[in-house]
């Protein structure tokens, strides 16, 4: 199937979606969650599929976040409407029957970040970037961030990254069990096959069973927390810091806050 924004293709029983906005550092527009959204569908119905695997073109970025032109001028409601489409996406990756591995090649962003903490296994290259920086843009994290990334790096850890946007990079986020391996750009894919072959090599069933009961624990308290969160994104666009945060990031200018 062709797609706009993403590119997919399958061989040796992995499917791979990378997506494909180079000159927009593979931001995320609604179109982009659209279509990842409808690959994954398509993934999870496909028998002869075992590993998903997800990664960004070029060497700069995963996904440097939410396309901010986009969300820019968004009301309440829009905001909200944007928030659940994202988080849709999200746990359908997270609820795929087959194990998906994020291939980290650069900036993972906003939601960049949060679609790796959607995927099961996260690889990242030495010139990665993780980071929640939201806060710096008059928003919270909408698409899952303040649910999935304690429950990886820990309570603690998650607020002071969210709570000052701070970027961390791919050494730091492989001591802190943000990711799951650290390679050079040039052998991440080859890493990616690796695990992906050793998942291949077990049994279909019992692969999957797993995946559903780690996320039937990970799920009890996670879908009233990720509606909460949709709903305070939604409140962030009836702010003056919203305005003022994006405006000036997109004339690459240092935001003055209100608190209002």
């Amino acid at each position: 199937m062709e797609f706009k924004n993403i590119v997919t293709q399958t061989a040796n029983k992995k499917a791979y979606i990378k997506i494909d906005r180079p000159k927009h550092l593979n931001s995320l527009n609604k179109e982009t969650l659209l279509e990842i959204e409808e690959a994954v569908d398509i993934v999870s119905d496909e028998e002869n599929i075992r590993v998903l695997i997800i990664t960004g073109k070029g060497d700069k970025a995963f996904v440097a976040g939410a396309d901010i032109r986009e969300m820019k001028e968004k009301n309440f409601d829009e905001a909200k409407e944007f928030a659940i489409l994202g988080q849709q996406v999200f746990k359908k990756i997270e609820n795929c029957p087959k194990p998906v591995i994020a291939v980290v090649n650069g900036h993972a962003l906003g939601g960049g970040c949060e679609l790796a903490l959607a995927c099961d296994i996260r690889i990242a290259s030495k010139n990665a970037q993780f980071g929640q920086p939201e806060v710096g843009l008059g928003i919270i994290p909408g698409f899952g961030g303040t649910q999935r990334l304690s429950r990886i790096i820990g309570d603690g850890l998650a607020r002071e990254y969210i709570y000052t946007g701070r970027y961390v990079n791919s050494r730091k986020a492989k001591e802190i069990g943000l990711i799951n391996h650290l390679t050079e750009l040039d052998e991440l894919d080859k890493k990616a096959e690796e695990i992906a072959d050793e998942i291949i090599a077990n049994s279909p069933s019992a692969v999957e069973k797993a995946k559903e009961a780690i996320n039937y624990r990970l799920n009890s308290f996670q879908d009233e927390g990720l509606e909460f969160e949709a709903h305070t994104f939604g409140e962030c666009f009836n702010t003056y810091d919203q305005q003022e945060g994006m405006s000036a990031f997109l004339k690459r200018e240092e935001p003055q806050f209100k608190g209002e």
